[in-house]
């Protein structure tokens, strides 16, 4: 599918994986629509090609605005690239006490069931566009995370909303192949990303040894790359990709 004189919605668009997704499309020569909270729209350097929009992936009224933004962009919409996520950590039951059931919860509904939110809502729209010669409309990328397969300790709701996102790749590309729009989802190991930014060059040294090989952490533009090449080659469906530098992680 080509990219350029399309529209393209990323959430998780100001920073991080996002932004570097978003900045790839846009390059492209796609209109893209970056969806993020509040606070980090405010805070996201004006790019050619990005238009910034706030929104909630949670909040269904707050997502269908982005989405119809992005509809009535005047190119067809048909990318959509989910990044938006949050990773807090607390065990299971342990010297601090019970894993707060609303910390699970908040972590579902933002990595899980906004996902899901922006993909239904995205499809919709996406389905109503002119197919292509080979009946193609669109296309959904997703982030999971090596933590679906691997998840360490203190990662029990991370890992169980990033295994939600996997579990849903399948299942959603059968559901919408009768639309022609393809669903992919990228499951990342440890990628360079502002949520590493505070811990010091010696700890992020030994998570980069930790990998096989290239021994280095993953960037944003390694996603991205990945991200655009999902986008362009059209026989890519219902699949994960791992893109870890064949990690396995370890329990802690």
């Amino acid at each position: 599918m080509q990219i350029t004189d399309t529209a393209a919605i990323v959430t998780g668009g100001a920073s991080g994986l996002g932004a570097a997704t978003a900045r790839g499309l846009a390059g492209r020569g796609a209109k893209v629509f970056a969806v993020d909270l509040p606070g980090a729209v405010e805070k996201a350097p004006l790019v050619d090609g990005i238009t910034y929009t706030a929104a909630d992936v949670t909040d269904a009224d707050q997502v269908s605005t982005a989405v119809d933004q992005a509809a009535g962009s005047g190119n067809p919409l048909r990318i959509v690239v989910n990044c938006a996520g949050i990773g807090p950590s607390a065990r299971i039951a342990g010297r601090k006490g019970v894993h707060d059931l609303d910390l699970f919860r908040q972590v579902l509904e933002v990595n899980l069931l906004g996902t899901f939110n922006v993909m239904r809502l995205a499809a919709a729209a996406i389905g109503e566009t002119e197919a292509d010669q080979q009946g193609q409309r669109g296309v959904v990328v997703n982030t999971a995370s090596v933590a679906a397969y691997d998840g360490q300790i203190g990662q029990a709701a991370y890992a169980a909303s990033k295994g939600g996102v996997a579990s849903l790749t399948l299942p959603a590309a059968r559901d919408l192949a009768s639309l022609g729009i393809r669903v992919m989802t990228i499951a990342p190991g440890i990628v360079d990303t502002p949520m590493l930014a505070t811990v010091s060059e010696e700890f992020r040294q030994g998570l980069a040894e930790g990998v096989p090989f290239p021994k280095r952490l993953g960037t944003p533009g390694d996603y991205a790359q990945l991200a655009l090449d999902i986008v362009e080659h059209d026989y890519l469906n219902g699949e994960v990709i791992r893109m870890d530098g064949a990690l396995r992680m370890a329990p802690r």
